[in-house]
């Protein structure tokens, strides 16, 4: 049995005068309320809305020391009357799921999920941005909470969504390293979850790439690190020839809702898509023939980011974003459909009113 009502507790002392919306920065600014739910003896219960706040926890928190943690990354945008909007919430509500289950983390209900973005967003909506392309990105996370020392799977866990306002993400086209050293998955490993570990062990050679002048790392197989994985954070696609190329999401790669939406949106508009496994020596001999015309990531938070340069090996390729024609559109699109500049013909936004 699960209990699924919740309370809601207003802040007395909202923060929101402090913020300045024409410089908001990424990650840091919170809004005032989060939602926060509890598992114990098998089941979520102490579901509540409650103002921004820290957690005591214990130092021996079993997420701390054994990486029981994972989370997700959505946005709330508004219309153009001013009507707060969510894209395809319950998308993520079933990607949480999915990584819960590859960390034996608990089922966090989708009903209760949805209701619960719903009400956070309705009682925050004055901290969502007004500019298309800006948003109150929501983070939904699950961690552990047993106190002990020890590698085994916790009894009890913490479910919160709290919100930040935020501008657009990488604005300019980036340049990227194809790395032949590490990796970020392997088949059989995590690579499909959003697991925090993911992403902790992305951070060292994302750090020399950026030493090299790079901004992000183009993740390539385990095996061989030959076939393309993803960019950064993000899905990746490429435009060679006309055709619209992405990898497949076969375990390694994180089943993107930006990555879906994106191959819909092409298919509704009679783009030719490729969804196959592709080779950075295929990209480079692309981009060295001419026959390269786009790289592009997408994403949650950046929604699509121009890529203008691919270094590999030494070597590198260049690309122009201001002659692209996909990406351009595609987000635009995205950014249409939930401003509601763009009819919704997919189904996927949701009206919090």
């Amino acid at each position: 049995m699960i209990d699924t009502s919740f309370k809601i507790t207003k802040t007395e002392n909202s923060k929101i005068s402090e913020l300045d919306f024409n410089n908001i920065p990424f990650g840091r600014a919170f809004s005032d309320h989060m939602f926060v739910a509890d598992y114990k003896d098998g089941q979520w219960g102490d579901m509540r809305i409650e103002p921004f706040g820290n957690f005591s926890i214990h130092p021996a928190n079993i997420a701390w020391h054994y990486g029981q943690s994972v989370f997700e990354g959505m946005k709330a945008t508004k219309a153009i009357d001013g009507t707060p909007m969510l894209f395809r919430p319950e998308q993520h509500s079933i990607r949480i799921n999915k990584s819960a289950e590859r960390l034996c983390m608990p089922a966090f209900p989708e009903d209760t999920f949805l209701e619960a973005v719903y009400e956070l967003v309705k009682l925050d909506q004055d901290w969502i941005p007004k500019d298309e392309g800006s948003a109150l990105y929501l983070r939904p996370y699950m961690i552990a909470m047993d106190e002990f020392i020890g590698v085994q799977v916790a009894k009890t866990y913490k479910f919160i969504i709290f919100c930040c306002p935020v501008g657009p993400y990488y604005s300019n086209a980036v340049k990227l390293k194809a790395d032949d050293k590490f990796i970020r998955a392997a088949e059989g490993g995590t690579g499909e979850a959003k697991a925090a570990g993911n992403y902790a062990g992305s951070l060292y050679p994302a750090k020399l790439a950026k030493e090299e002048g790079f901004d992000q790392i183009m993740w390539l197989d385990a095996k061989d690190h030959k076939k393309i994985q993803e960019v950064g954070t993000m899905n990746i696609f490429f435009v060679i020839n006309d055709t619209i190329i992405t990898p497949p999401t076969s375990g390694t790669i994180l089943k993107g809702i930006t990555r879906d939406s994106a191959l819909q949106i092409f298919e509704a508009n009679g783009y030719k898509v490729d969804i196959r496994d592709l080779t950075i020596d295929e990209v480079m001999a692309a981009g060295k023939d001419g026959s390269l015309q786009e790289v592009f990531g997408t994403g949650t938070a950046a929604v699509v980011a121009n890529v203008k340069e691919i270094g590999y090996k030494g070597d590198s390729i260049t690309l122009n974003p201001d002659n692209y024609k996909v990406s351009p559109f595609l987000k635009d699109t995205i950014n249409g459909l939930r401003s509601t500049r763009i009819e919704d013909t997919y189904g996927w936004t949701v009206r919090v009113v």
